[in-house]
């Protein structure tokens, strides 16, 4: 059973208000997106979108969830980037920080490729979730520590469709 949490439209408005904070931040600089797959696809196609200028994107693909709800603890990375990023303005792109082992990992390995500017954009942030400390720049939303799908966030490969975030729920819980 699912429970929306956030609207389509909070979302549209939401991502447009972070494209501007990123723009205030680097001006007309060229940004590398770095979406992390698959859950920020929808994201980062929208968010880029608002963005204008000199943008690029690249994709990583991560795993530590699998079909569970709950993280390995593990972070494989499948997919590495295929753009150089020394001396360039990055910006990684999440659907959601949980508890931050995925960010973190990948924050410490693109650390020694020499950006210019690192930040990180996230639609969803769990701050009650995190087991590692980070700082996050551009939050669309907090939410608390329910397990959400939708606007590419998914359970199994399936709601990433929904133009919208909503709390999967056990139909035994509700």
């Amino acid at each position: 059973m699912l429970q929306q949490l956030i609207s389509a439209e909070e979302i549209e408005a939401r991502t447009r208000e972070i494209a501007a904070e990123i723009r205030r931040d680097f001006g007309d600089e060229e940004l590398v997106l770095i979406a992390v797959l698959k859950g920020s696809f929808i994201f980062v196609a929208d968010l880029c979108r608002h963005l204008g200028g000199d943008v690029k994107v690249d994709f990583v693909q991560t795993s530590s969830y699998g079909a569970e709800k709950s993280s390995s603890g593990v972070v494989q990375i499948r997919k590495d980037l295929d753009t150089n990023i020394e001396g360039k303005n990055v910006v990684v792109v999440e659907d959601i920080i949980d508890t931050g082992l995925t960010l973190s990992h990948l924050l410490q390995v693109w650390q020694t490729r020499k950006p210019k500017a690192i930040k990180v954009a996230t639609l969803l942030s769990k701050p009650a979730a995190r087991t590692h400390p980070m700082n996050v720049d551009y939050i669309g939303f907090e939410i608390p520590k329910k397990f959400v799908v939708g606007y590419g966030l998914d359970h199994g490969d399936r709601y990433r469709n929904l133009p919208f975030v909503a709390e999967l729920v056990d139909e035994a819980s509700a």
